[in-house]
């Protein structure tokens, strides 16, 4: 079934909601091992505070930054898997504020007015949404700098003191800017998804890794005034945000009061927007060209052996994953959803026949397991190895389907394999029909009512069958345990 692309330039979405969002993604070049314009490591979680500092990422006076080029290589496949037209020459900027989180009170960065020329321009990211073909367009693509990680003590409004890490500074940073094409909150989480996967298949950003990929919002509603949504530390707090910041603003635009121009701090914890700030216009940074670093040249040879060095992006494995494994494209965009677990899936495909089978558990009951755990399948301790062996199980008549679903939890929580975890809980499916029948003659002693019903009602064997699985913890064969329920029966009726 061929889904239709809703053009953003014609959409009437945003007259039914009256809402409009745009998104500025931040996304850590976490594949380099130095920073983007020094030599320092780049591997700062975990690491003493304030430990991978030098004078250069400190912007200490003399000091002089040279730029990254595996990192300008990361920021140009990027741009080409957004379908964005790269630059030839690229200028660095200086955006100039003063606050904590930068020692030397600008940020290198990229412009794209007055003069300025950021790495690349325009494109789109396509995504499902509603059954769908969704596209936003993308405004620009440039590389900049992380400023230093803040913390607090309790919250940003309470806290009596600000801490500062400098080991985040100067980590090389893309900033991807998009059209405010998007008028919900499910259809922002859709589409950083999507973004999500494509970065993680081009290898260029782990986005497991803790403040690996942020995101700032700028919404409003009905026309209104443009409120910015800062420091959302998580792809999976964008939703909540959105939500709230529309709620918000609904109910001032109710009470007849005017939703201001500002920025706003999403506060994970309670849940809501703090007000930081009124919102700051470009001639407040003061930008100007940074004076220490030379243009960026890139040519076309040089985007060309970046393009022959890209992967397979994730709509072209959702394509061959149908058509290699014949498995549904529901299927296989809820696999390439995600790197890991597309990689997952095949590695399972590669130790058991049935991809059909393999899919429908992943995306079901280990879907769940994950979610239970607020984790990734890559922070998962499930080896493909480990589901296929259950699979196996399954076929070959060792446990029941129920039992499998006790034991992947089990997998997924402990990282044990199937075998031992059924050792250990003594989970072998019962399939002796003597040992059976016992159970099921001591069930029909102390469920008369249900034995009546089930005479006359055939739906009311499962409530029988039920009782004998909860008697055996699940463990009696399935099959075997309907055919002699219904079997006394017969004897039942006919005494």
């Amino acid at each position: 079934m061929v889904k239709k692309l809703v053009n953003p330039e014609k959409s009437t979405q945003f007259e039914k909601s009256g809402v409009k969002i745009g998104l500025e993604i931040h996304v850590q070049i976490t594949a380099l091992n130095t920073k983007l314009f020094c030599g320092c490591s780049s591997d700062y979680r975990g690491k003493e505070p304030n430990s991978l500092v030098c004078p250069v990422c400190l912007g200490l006076p003399g000091s002089l930054p040279v730029t990254n080029r595996r990192a300008v290589d990361s920021a140009v496949m990027v741009a080409r898997a957004l379908n964005s037209k790269i630059s030839h020459r690229t200028i660095f900027y200086r955006k100039n504020y003063f606050y904590v989180d930068m020692t030397k009170n600008f940020q290198i960065t990229q412009y794209d007015k007055a003069g300025g020329i950021p790495l690349s321009i325009g494109g789109w990211v396509d995504f499902e949404a509603n059954g769908t073909i969704k596209r936003v367009r993308i405004i620009r693509l440039q590389m900049e700098e992380d400023p230093a990680r803040l913390s607090y003590h309790g919250t940003i409004d309470s806290s009596p003191y600000t801490l500062v890490d400098y080991n985040r500074a100067g980590i090389a940073l893309l900033e991807i800017v998009t059209e405010p094409d998007m008028t919900s909150a499910d259809e922002a989480r859709l589409f950083l998804q999507k973004l999500r996967s494509i970065i993680e298949h081009l290898g260029v950003s782990n986005g497991d890794l803790q403040g690996s990929m942020r995101c700032d919002a700028n919404i409003s509603l009905q026309g209104g005034k443009r409120v910015e949504i800062k420091n959302i530390s998580s792809f999976r707090e964008v939703k909540r945000a959105l939500q709230y910041e529309i709620i918000r603003q609904k109910q001032l635009i109710r009470r007849g009061s005017t939703v201001k121009q500002e920025t706003r701090h999403w506060d994970a914890d309670r849940r809501l927007t703090i007000s930081l700030r009124t919102k700051e216009t470009e001639s407040d940074y003061r930008y100007f060209p940074e004076p220490d670093l030379v243009p960026v040249e890139i040519s076309e040879n040089w985007i060309k052996e970046i393009e022959f060095k890209m992967p397979e992006l994730p709509d072209a494995r959702k394509t061959r994953l149908v058509k290699e494994f014949d498995i549904p494209e529901y299927d296989a965009g809820v696999l390439t959803s995600s790197k890991a677990l597309a990689d997952f899936f095949e590695e399972c495909c590669c130790l058991y026949p049935d991809a059909k089978k393999i899919s429908n558990w992943i995306m079901t009951d280990l879907a769940r397991n994950l979610k239970d755990l607020g984790i990734e399948i890559s922070e998962s301790k499930i080896k493909p190895k480990y589901l296929t062996d259950m699979l196996k199980l399954i076929d070959e008549g060792e446990i029941s389907g129920k039992i499998a679903k006790k034991i992947l939890s089990k997998i997924v929580r402990d990282g044990e394999p199937p075998q031992k975890i059924i050792q250990k809980e003594n989970l072998i499916k019962i399939g002796d029909k003597t040992q059976i029948q016992k159970i099921i003659d001591k069930v029909f002693e102390e469920f008369p009512k249900a034995v009546q019903d089930a005479k006359t009602d055939p739906n009311a064997i499962n409530y029988l069958v039920g009782q004998v699985m909860q008697e055996t913890r699940g463990k009696a064969d399935p099959e075997i345990t309907n055919k002699l329920i219904r079997k006394t029966l017969e004897k039942h009726k006919n005494t």
